[in-house]
C-alpha cells in the first residue's frame, strides 16, 4: 500500500458515522487538491481494508461513484441507509447536511 493511500485511509477512518465527505476534500485535506483522482483510486483499492468506511466517499455533487466498487449493485447504497444517510438515484439527499468537511474536522494534517 502507497504511503498516499495510507493516509487516504486515515482521513476516511475519522469520517463520523451517518456523514459522508468527497474525494475532493480528502485531497484538499492532504495537501494535494489536484489528487481527487488519486483518493478515489485508493478508495478502489479499500475492499481489501475492512476497517474503511470507503462507503462513506462521494463525489463532489453527493453521486455514488463509486458503488460498483462494492459487491452487490446497492450495497454501498444499503450501507449508507443503515447510518441513516438517504440516498436516491444513486445520490445522496441532503448532501450539505450530511457532508464532513475534514478540513474544518480535523486538526490540520501533517505529512
Amino acid at each position: 500500500m502507497s504511503h498516499f493511500y495510507h493516509q487516504v485511509y486515515q482521513v476516511v477512518q475519522q469520517i463520523p458515522p451517518g456523514r459522508v465527505t468527497s474525494y475532493g476534500a480528502i485531497a484538499k485535506y492532504l495537501g494535494h487538491p489536484q489528487s481527487a483522482r488519486m483518493v478515489g483510486y485508493a478508495m478502489n483499492a479499500a475492499h481489501s481494508h475492512p476497517e474503511v468506511p470507503a462507503h462513506r466517499v462521494v463525489n463532489r455533487n453527493g453521486l455514488l461513484t463509486g458503488k460498483h466498487h462494492f459487491s452487490g449493485s446497492i450495497l454501498m447504497q444499503q450501507l449508507l441507509e443503515n447510518e441513516g444517510i438517504s440516498v436516491k438515484q444513486d445520490q445522496v439527499v441532503d448532501f450539505n447536511t450530511v457532508f464532513w468537511d475534514p478540513n474544518t474536522g480535523l486538526l490540520p494534517f501533517e505529512i
